[in-house]
């Protein structure tokens, strides 16, 4: 039986980014279960993708970092139709709509640079339509309790979470997990 994924970051609440075939190496040796893969193409990613799924991994793919794909609704297609990837990321609400609909889960990634982000996160109702909000960067435990309590939406706490005081302190602000592409994170 395949574990949900709440319970699987309430396990294991870091997620392994991935951004080049050499986190992909490492990823494959890592017993951590949930992959973010932030790399890829339209050739090269069922092949990524399948690997993972191989491995046992959950794995999410940005849609938004793929080559030879615009972040477009047919992006998702083509990631359903070619691929077995669980979920989608994406800044973009129709893309993570779009997965939602075609059966994925859906992380919505938002940059929180100033107020005027943080506005328009309020705004766009993220909470009521994605499983979750990826949080950049992933060092604002302040900002991250007060969100936690705000929207509907589990947050992940990602960006320049680089060590293990990081991790407790995005945890402990609210988040339900950290993403990060920093090896020495993963091996916490």
């Amino acid at each position: 039986m395949i574990t949900p994924l709440p319970a699987l970051l309430e396990e294991n609440p870091i997620i392994i980014a991935i951004k080049d075939e050499e986190g992909l190496a490492r990823c494959l040796q890592n017993p951590k279960p949930v992959v973010f893969v932030l790399y890829g193409s339209v050739v090269s990613i069922p092949d990524i993708v399948r690997r993972l799924k191989e491995a046992g991994k959950t794995v999410f793919v940005d849609v938004d970092l793929l080559d030879g794909l615009s972040a477009r609704e047919a992006a998702v297609e083509y990631l359903v139709g070619a691929t077995e990837a669980d979920g989608v990321i994406s800044t973009k609400a129709a893309l993570v709509r779009r997965a939602k609909a075609l059966g994925l889960a859906g992380v919505y990634r938002t940059f929180l640079l100033d107020n005027m982000a943080l506005q328009s996160l309020r705004k766009s109702g993220g909470s009521q339509w994605a499983d979750f909000i990826e949080i950049l960067p992933g060092l604002m435990p302040k900002l991250i309790a007060r969100l936690s309590h705000e929207l509907n939406a589990p947050l992940i706490a990602s960006g320049l979470i680089a060590d293990k005081q990081d991790v407790i302190d995005a945890l402990g602000a609210g988040a339900v997990a950290v993403s990060s592409t920093c090896p020495a994170v993963w091996e916490l």
